[in-house]
């Protein structure tokens, strides 16, 4: 009966069945817990109805003591980790440290990595346990002590029964935030970071969301930015930051002991199944900008897992290549007419391949020909020179910011991305290509006509093959 909540006509629990499943099995082994549904207030000021429980877990510390918890249990269970608190009595003060804040919100390791299937409630109530085991959070109080902290403690209710004081949000929009451009990065590798300077750089957003999901506190670059408070940005362990985000960019990788190729891209697929359900549901209207490798495989898995429509669904694909292409032809080989025209589409690698979208040549057949190999031997020198370039994560993150742009303003400007070929060039397989693409607020407006090559067909339909027959060896 204490799980009929979820079946409500307003319940928005994606994943009820698995959802009540889990808190099944809380309930038989914490049968002190209680359940109930209230309102949970986010940091950026939104709200929302959740499920939540309460009771005591058994801690041993020298002597045995009860630590009281309260967990709430976001709508898009079990691919996010529930929002943990301590819910400390009258005469209980605070131990701030390594896995708590002043607030008394718990911060743990398994929070941090939780991925479905592995991550349970009941795992991390173990974890939980055990971290306390070794540094207690809670100490009694004195009753003078106990008075001053009255105050404190009120607040700490207010914030973990959902209620905040709206009143000091005002000045910095409350639910109104939401209606800003507002830019997620997922991930703090190098990529992450490069992305988010970029984007500071560029001034391209109002605010900029990094998530980091690495273990443990802030390091390298993350602490780097929180030390020099790089304006509009964000630190961020919870999913819940992201919300309301016009464009969420991936950066992360797994870095896993894999054997195999496939071994690597089956790790991504597992990193990515725990974050594109939670970063989707957060930010239901936003566009996916991809840039894990490899790209084209990790679109289709965002595209699979997000269940957003194939135009909000884009990898950075060629876009970095296509304008070093466009500049070589312009400013080194002095072939501005040929390069605005110009693309690098395909496959991300060494499969990619230069395109036009137009054919600028004259009627008569001979000198088409004498145009159409003049075209051909600039294209394969600005190629030569293109293959000396590298891509830096600070070149990539300038191309997103790129791309970021174009979205966000609604520029309808062409780019060469990763965006679903099926229906193109003879290709009936469900595959993402770079391709001369318009973007916009809604991501991909509209597909450029390509020029008509039957070697570039050929190499897009190579591409095209290898990886679907990829994709169907992944476990999705």
């Amino acid at each position: 009966k204490l799980f009929s909540l979820f079946f409500s006509p307003t319940s928005q629990y994606k994943f009820r069945d698995l959802t009540i499943e889990e808190l099944k099995n809380v309930s038989k082994t914490y049968p002190n817990f209680t359940f109930s549904m209230n309102t949970y207030t986010f940091k950026d000021g939104s709200q929302k109805d959740l499920l939540n429980f309460s009771g005591t877990v058994p801690v041993k510390y020298g002597n045995s003591y009860n630590i009281p918890i309260h967990l709430w249990i976001l709508d898009s269970h079990p691919f996010a980790p529930p929002i943990c608190f301590l819910k400390p009595t009258a005469n209980m003060g605070i131990s701030v440290g390594k896995h708590v804040d002043a607030r008394g919100r718990i911060y743990l390791p398994y929070l941090q990595n939780w991925s479905h299937p592995k991550s349970t409630l009941i795992g991390l109530i173990k974890e939980m346990i055990a971290k306390f085991e070794e540094e207690l959070p809670l100490y009694s109080l004195s009753s003078s002590d106990a008075a001053r902290q009255s105050e404190l403690l009120s607040y700490i209710a207010k914030i973990t029964e959902g209620e905040t004081d709206m009143k000091s949000r005002s000045k910095t929009g409350g639910k109104n935030e939401g209606r800003c451009n507002k830019i997620t990065v997922v991930g703090a590798g190098d990529l992450g970071i490069a992305c988010v300077l970029a984007l500071a750089a560029k001034d391209v957003a109002d605010k900029v969301v990094l998530l980091d999901l690495s273990e443990g506190a802030a390091k390298g670059g993350t602490m780097d930015l929180e030390i020099f408070a790089v304006p509009n940005v964000e630190i961020s362990k919870d999913f819940s930051a992201s919300a309301d985000s016009k464009v969420v960019v991936l950066t992360v990788n797994s870095l896993g002991n894999a054997q195999t190729y496939l071994d690597v891209i089956q790790s991504n697929v597992e990193l990515f199944r725990g974050i594109i359900p939670a970063v989707s549901h957060y930010s239901q209207n936003a566009v996916l900008l991809v840039a894990s490798h490899p790209v084209e495989i990790m679109t289709f898995v965002s595209w699979k897992l997000s269940s957003f429509p194939k135009s909000r669904v884009i990898g950075v694909g060629a876009n970095l290549d296509s304008e070093r292409f466009q500049y070589i032809l312009t400013n080194l080989l002095k072939a501005d007419v040929l390069a605005k025209d110009a693309w690098v589409i395909g496959e991300q690698g060494e499969d990619k391949v230069p395109s036009w979208t137009s054919c600028n040549v004259v009627a008569n057949q001979t000198e088409g020909m004498a145009a159409r190999n003049s075209r051909e031997k600039v294209a394969n020198r600005a190629v030569e020179v293109l293959k000396g370039k590298g891509q830096r994560s600070w070149s990539v993150g300038l191309s997103v910011v790129d791309l970021t742009d174009s979205i966000l303003k609604d520029k309808r400007k062409v780019h060469s991305v990763s965006t679903l070929a099926k229906g193109c060039c003879n290709i009936n397989s469900e595959v993402f290509l770079s391709l001369p693409c318009i973007l916009g607020a809604s991501g991909v407006i509209e597909m450029v006509r390509l020029e008509e090559d039957p070697l570039v067909q050929e190499k897009l339909q190579s591409s095209a093959g290898s990886l679907h027959d990829l994709q169907q060896q992944l476990k999705l």
